[in-house]
């Protein structure tokens, strides 16, 4: 039965007798055991893996893994040094992490769909103002760390396009619920009565 107790640490000034013992050894001429005799060195280990790694390929196990085949994600385009992070906050779905510089491209990136779930134009106009804020702190920090290269937003601007996207929303709104209300007229008594019995 193996002991799987854990072992103790060694003592400093043992290992300081043993290390003056080797060495004294070795001024004399002496041959000096290792204390890790027995112990496969690095380049045994190495090869004992590499090994068990040929066998394993030559019986198929790495064969029809995942992905086999595929093209490496993320490996074209522009070199990002903080690929890993923006990659690991995207799949993650991290909000509020990250440097600021990644945090403002992804809120950039989203920044219509947040202002379409506002329901006035003072809201907007704070919530741009708050962007623009945070955008112009992050180009001025001093901490280091990616370039801030999300640009501002023109309050004017934002506004004209939430009202915009807004004033087609109603009207698409409107035309859905006048659609539904001529498939309603359309129908006989009866059938609205099963229809209203069914909900």
């Amino acid at each position: 039965m193996a002991d799987d107790s854990p072992r103790p640490e060694p003592d400093a000034r043992l290992e300081a007798v043993r290390y003056r013992l080797r060495r004294d050894a070795q001024e004399r001429g002496e041959e000096v055991e290792e204390a890790n005799a027995g112990q496969p060195t690095m380049d045994q280990r190495a090869h004992v893996i590499e090994n068990a790694i040929q066998q394993a390929i030559r019986r198929g196990e790495f064969d029809d893994l995942p992905g086999a085949g595929k093209p490496l994600p993320g490996l074209t385009g522009t070199h990002d040094p903080d690929w890993w992070i923006r990659r690991k906050i995207e799949r993650e779905q991290l909000t509020g992490l990250g440097p600021p510089a990644l945090t403002l491209r992804t809120e950039h990136a989203e920044f219509e769909a947040k202002l379409d779930r506002l329901a006035s134009e003072r809201a907007v106009r704070e919530h741009v103002a708050d962007f623009n804020r945070r955008v112009v702190e992050a180009r001025r920090q001093l901490q280091g760390g990616p370039p801030v290269v999300t640009p501002t937003r023109d309050a004017e601007e934002e506004v004209a396009r939430w009202a915009e996207r807004r004033a087609a929303r109603l009207r698409e709104a409107e035309a859905t619920r006048r659609a539904e209300a001529e498939a309603m007229a359309a129908l006989s008594r009866r059938e609205r009565r099963r229809l209203r019995k069914g909900r």
